[in-house]
């Protein structure tokens, strides 16, 4: 067997090894445990997570090709979106309206930028993520000319459009692997809000997601639970929370991120409450765009056993949950985004041909989120080194220069 067709844990224990490198070392240097170190090498832990990997290859001084083991060239769309990241990471490089002021030029009305918010996060839903990048840079720029302008009569309008607008932009870089720029929108989305508990709330979202990206789910359940909690209905409150969807959406982000560094118990409570958030609502009320509901609720269940290795339960769990009309209505971002933790769940349960079947079905209900979506192309990967892959599987690895 040659370097690149050994598994990924098995090619970083043998570049730690030729760093003289011990496991304690390279978790020391990557802020992990021995024993996360143990489990990748083995391939009991899946690196699903690009950042990580990139984190990896700095420590081992190689390219992340060389981890992934693969010398893939850029599809059309892949060179399109990479192009999009750099106009929005422009856009974001820049201060224009807090160090000058609103331009001269009128600021575009709240209405019109109402339905570009709107259209964006249809963009978004869809996932057509080269288009949505192409839309971002000006989006933001003319919202935060209207937010800016004085007696412009934007109001609370135009700062709850400036969020929701960050807030798509924080989503898809972190999708697209740009985990960093992915937390500044998410940050910069933060300080839109201006205080306000559900701009706040709605802000917390991506923020969470970003900080589970990079690696930190610690810090993402602590702002995911405080941001729950602030809109959360209180004893002395006889009134529902004013946005129960957004309420229910960061408790299932807290359970993730709990799920994220082991605490399964933490993670079955907050999907359990979310649970019944989501049964007593039916998910009516959405204005956020978190397509919480019942079915999500139970998706992000799967999700979460992922996260903790029990990829058996998360097969179980599955088999319940699609196939359902409510399954169907979810957006086409969300139901890929689902197969892709099914694929890892199947590769957990030890069922390579259920884990292709996942992943095929994910690249017909969304491509991008295949085909651009660094921890998809790790999970190809993987599956190709299973064996023989059945010829849909083969034909998506070979369409993405993956082998």
């Amino acid at each position: 067997m040659t370097t690149n067709e050994l598994p990924i844990g098995r090619r970083i224990a043998r570049l730690r090894t030729r760093r003289r490198m011990t496991q304690q070392m390279l978790a020391d240097r990557l802020g992990k445990s021995k024993s996360w170190v143990d489990k990748v090498e083995r391939g009991v832990r899946a690196l699903d997570r690009y950042t990580v990997i990139q984190d990896l290859a700095e420590v081992l001084r190689v390219d992340p090709v060389a981890l992934l083991g693969r010398d893939a060239l850029p599809s059309q769309a892949a060179r399109a979106a990479a192009h999009g990241v750099d106009g929005v990471r422009a856009a974001l490089d820049r201060y224009d309206t807090a160090l000058t002021g609103p331009q001269v030029q009128a600021a575009p009305p709240v209405g019109e930028l109402g339905r570009r918010v709107r259209h964006a996060w249809l963009t978004y839903q869809h996932a057509d993520y080269p288009q949505l990048l192409r839309m971002l840079p000006g989006l933001l720029g003319d919202i935060q000319h209207t937010h800016a302008c004085p007696g412009g009569g934007a109001g609370d309008g135009a700062a709850e459009l400036l969020v929701q607008a960050y807030r798509i932009t924080s989503s898809v870089l972190v999708k697209l692997g740009e985990g960093d720029l992915g937390w500044l929108a998410a940050d910069r989305a933060m300080s839109a809000s201006t205080g306000d508990p559900l701009r706040v709330a709605a802000a917390a979202v991506p923020l969470g997601q970003a900080l589970r990206a990079l690696g930190r789910p610690r810090p993402a359940l602590a702002v995911t639970i405080a941001a729950a909690h602030r809109i959360a209905p209180t004893v002395r409150r006889a009134d529902p929370p004013r946005d129960p969807a957004l309420h229910g959406t960061l408790l299932v982000q807290a359970a993730l991120a709990a799920a994220g560094f082991g605490d399964e118990r933490s993670a079955r409570e907050l999907v359990d409450q979310a649970a019944r958030i989501a049964d007593e609502t039916g998910g009516d009320h959405d204005r956020h765009g978190t397509s919480f509901g019942p079915t999500a609720v139970e998706l992000a269940r799967v999700a979460a056993a992922v996260e903790v290795g029990a990829g058996g339960e998360a097969v179980v769990l599955h088999e319940r949950v699609v196939g359902t009309d409510h399954w169907r209505r979810l957006p086409a971002e969300h139901r890929a985004a689902y197969l892709l933790d099914v694929t890892r769940a199947y590769l957990q349960a030890g069922d390579p041909l259920a884990a292709g079947r996942a992943l095929v079905d994910a690249d017909r209900t969304a491509p991008a989120e295949v085909r651009l979506r660094p921890v998809a192309r790790t999970l190809i990967a993987d599956l190709t080194r299973h064996g023989p892959v059945p010829a849909d599987v083969a034909r998506l690895a070979a369409d993405l220069g993956i082998g």
